[in-house]
């Protein structure tokens, strides 16, 4: 049996972003990893929340991600708060730091996933919601649901 090279396997999704973000745009970028911190995302071992991403000389940072100690590791383990590299390219860098630059925009990291052996990382371009855009995503969600439940309760009378 062979693996497909292109099978993605999610690992941690940042399920806050979804709902404090209005989100714009989305990029996949690769992710430079020590060899205990692969092993700890392999393992499953990662938390995206409260992270973001900080552009810097060029450069994009993941920041804040949690990626815990691999615990067979001796002494070459590593930090689980460091900023970690976000492999993009130029283009995508500067198109991302020049839409930063504009007021409420901010970049995070929506999921970390496995794509065959590499660690990638869905970024977002995402503009803050306000507390009322929160609650009125919640009563929207929350109306949705009564609906179903009421279709779902009549077909069952129906059935009947």
């Amino acid at each position: 049996m062979t693996k497909d090279k292109s099978a993605i396997r999610v690992i941690a999704t940042n399920r806050k972003a979804y709902h404090d973000y209005h989100l714009e745009q989305t990029f996949e970028a690769g992710i430079a990893l020590t060899g205990s911190e692969i092993k700890s995302v392999r393992a499953g071992r990662v938390n995206l929340r409260d992270s973001f991403v900080q552009i810097r000389d060029g450069e994009a940072w993941l920041v804040d991600a949690h990626i815990a100690q691999y615990e067979q590791a001796s002494r070459e383990n590593h930090e689980p708060k460091r900023d970690r590299k976000l492999l993009l390219h130029k283009q995508e860098i500067a198109r991302l730091a020049g839409r930063v630059q504009e007021k409420g925009y901010t970049i995070v990291p929506l999921r970390m996933y496995l794509k065959g052996n590499l660690a990638k990382v869905e970024i977002a371009l995402a503009r803050g919601k306000r507390l009322y855009d929160k609650r009125e995503a919640i009563a929207k969600r929350d109306s949705e649901r009564e609906m179903e439940r009421e279709w779902r309760e009549t077909t069952r009378r129906q059935d009947w």
